[in-house]
């Protein structure tokens, strides 16, 4: 509370009666540095996503049901907690006409709109962060160079893709498009770095014009010789030096991304320049990999899976004799995954929840909150990994000799949703929104559903979260071959036990139809399994997806492992 009344010291300095924190830093990637994470230092919250709105006399944290009980726990005594989309600022601000103040390097539009186009309130860009005022910490230095990727492991060189995005730029009459997205920076340059902890992704800014003269814009310490020999057509540039850059720009019509271009930069587009305001192409050519791409992930899953599996096998072993937490037990996957000499880092902080934790949707174990494993209980772990080649994300829920039946009936549930999603007949014009209801039917069958959408786009070596693809109840973005999608139903019972079955899929293309096949390579917590309600095409389909498991893993177990894992995929 104290930091709050500190920032709130600086409201009549600036004429503002409010102002809003997001989670985001300038690059509005979803993972960024400590150091950058204005939000966490303020409210506590660590969720990946959310935004602060700090009034006069009230301050709420709005957050997404992944989240609800989490921000709650870390943030419910200062702050109101509000969970959207039920709740939005409107409802606070509708009867306000007050003035209220954001970084403008800290928000598009776009978001600006979502949230706060509905009120009265004057919003007031304010070039100092306010909360920079109060937070003196070491910005610290990270001079991890940037790379490309080896010609094996890419669709097409970078030179195809820019002439790609060059003539979607002629298409729309178009001089000029600047590209302020990480992940698609990445993806056009077949560029990686190290700029964020879990995903590869070279943080900076292109300027691209339709006579293929590139800007860069990037912390150029980053930069090799090698890298700009490689990259011949591509213009360094200091990234300090880019609003100095794009003021000499004019009458150009330029295309600017609506999810990352700051309201910042987009005013001094605007000051010369005809903004054409829309989604960066470039996330719909990313989101369909290409056969070479498909082919590299499928080996990273199984690279992936093996060591998940050998940790699943462990931990039904050792979870009673020795004494195995929350923490050691994402300690003890992690070692499993780095004794492969492909696997880079980890795609996100693995939650590791077993009992009460295992029902917070996005926990992340600490200190102070980790669990030992206990008979009885459920322990739901989900992890990923980052191959040079591919991007993994997988959850199994696992029966620590749990004999309840309800959870079972759940369990069960949840997996013919699973099931549901992974047999989707699908056409040309098939949505998200038109599978998410699938995935939750038998759920809803004894009046229960869960508070996220069903599944994510996936990124190539790139971001674990990457659209615009996704099962959810809004999503639209049909389906095209090549997709990767998340396929992730769940349960979560308040201070009891979280349950989620959690499968990478792809759109597959056999000779004109479209179909999901499975990527991830892990068995299925058979113990968990209440049979009498799996109809005979679900009890087929798992059998399948065990034997295709054996299959793909039994070259990296031992002996004792070929034995657990024959177990574990033998046919129900």
């Amino acid at each position: 509370m104290e930091k709050i009344n500190k920032v709130k010291k600086f409201f009549k300095k600036n004429n503002i009666d409010g102002y809003i924190v997001p989670k985001n830093d300038e690059f509005f990637g979803e993972y960024i540095p400590e150091n950058k994470d204005r939000l966490r230092y303020l409210s506590n919250f660590s969720g990946s996503y959310g935004f602060a709105l700090i009034l006069n006399n009230e301050n709420y944290l709005y957050v997404d049901g992944r989240y609800s009980l989490q921000a709650k726990i870390q943030s419910g005594n200062y702050l109101k907690i509000k969970t959207i989309p039920e709740e939005l600022p409107f409802h606070v601000l509708k009867n306000k006409k007050i003035k209220i103040g954001f970084d403008p390097k800290l928000f598009t539009k776009k978001t600006l709109n979502i949230f706060f186009n509905k009120t009265k309130c004057i919003f007031l860009p304010i070039n100092k962060n306010l909360i920079d005022n109060i937070w003196s910490r070491n910005k610290g230095s990270n001079n991890q160079k940037f790379y490309t990727l080896p010609e094996q492991s890419v669709g097409h060189n970078y030179k195809q893709k820019i002439n790609r995005i060059i003539s979607e730029m002629i298409k729309k009459k178009c001089d000029l498009q600047f590209i302020t997205a990480g992940e698609n920076i990445a993806w056009l340059l077949n560029v990686r770095g190290r700029d964020v902890k879990y995903s590869p992704v070279p943080n900076g800014y292109i300027l691209i014009d339709k006579k293929k003269n590139i800007d860069f814009f990037c912390d150029i310490k980053k930069i090799t010789s090698k890298l700009k020999k490689k990259l011949s057509l591509v213009n360094f540039i200091d990234i300090k030096k880019t609003d100095l850059n794009l003021l000499k720009k004019t009458g150009n019509k330029t295309i600017i991304d609506k999810n990352t271009c700051s309201v910042y930069f987009e005013n001094i587009l605007k000051k010369n320049n005809k903004i054409v305001n829309e989604e960066d192409p470039i996330y719909m050519l990313k989101s369909v990999k290409s056969k070479n791409e498909i082919k590299n992930i499928k080996q990273a899953h199984i690279y992936d899976g093996a060591a998940l599996t050998k940790f699943l096998f462990w931990i039904k072993k050792n979870y009673q004799t020795k004494n195995v937490t929350e923490i050691s037990a994402s300690n003890k996957l992690y070692n499993f995954r780095k004794k492969n000499k492909k696997f880079k880092f980890l795609s996100f902080p693995t939650i590791s929840g077993t009992g009460p934790n295992g029902a917070i949707i996005h926990y992340k174990a600490t200190k102070k909150s980790n669990r030992k494993l206990k008979k009885g209980d459920v322990y739901l772990v989900d992890s990923g990994g980052q191959y040079n080649f591919g991007t993994t994300d997988v959850t199994r829920t696992i029966s620590l000799q749990t004999n309840d039946k309800n959870i079972k009936n759940i369990f069960t549930r949840v997996l013919k949703g699973h099931i549901a999603v992974a047999n989707f007949k699908l056409k040309k014009n098939t949505s998200g929104s038109d599978i998410d209801h699938e995935a939750r039917k038998y759920l809803k069958q004894i009046n229960l559903d869960y508070a996220h959408g069903t599944g994510h786009g996936v990124g190539y070596f790139l971001n674990v979260h990457e659209g615009p693809q996704a099962i959810s109840r809004n999503n639209q973005i049909n389906f095209k071959a090549g997709m990767i999608v998340s396929n992730e139903p769940g349960y979560y019972k308040k201070n009891k036990f979280g349950i989620r079955i959690e499968n990478l899929i792809y759109v597959k293309k056999n000779n004109k139809n479209l179909s999901f096949d499975n990527l991830t390579m892990a068995p299925i917590d058979k113990d968990f399994i209440d049979q009498s309600i799996l109809n005979k095409n679900e009890i087929r389909w798992l059998n399948n997806y065990h034997k295709s498991v054996f299959t793909n893993l039994k070259g990296f177990m031992n002996k004792i492992e070929i034995s657990e894992l024959k177990q574990a995929c033998s046919a129900i």
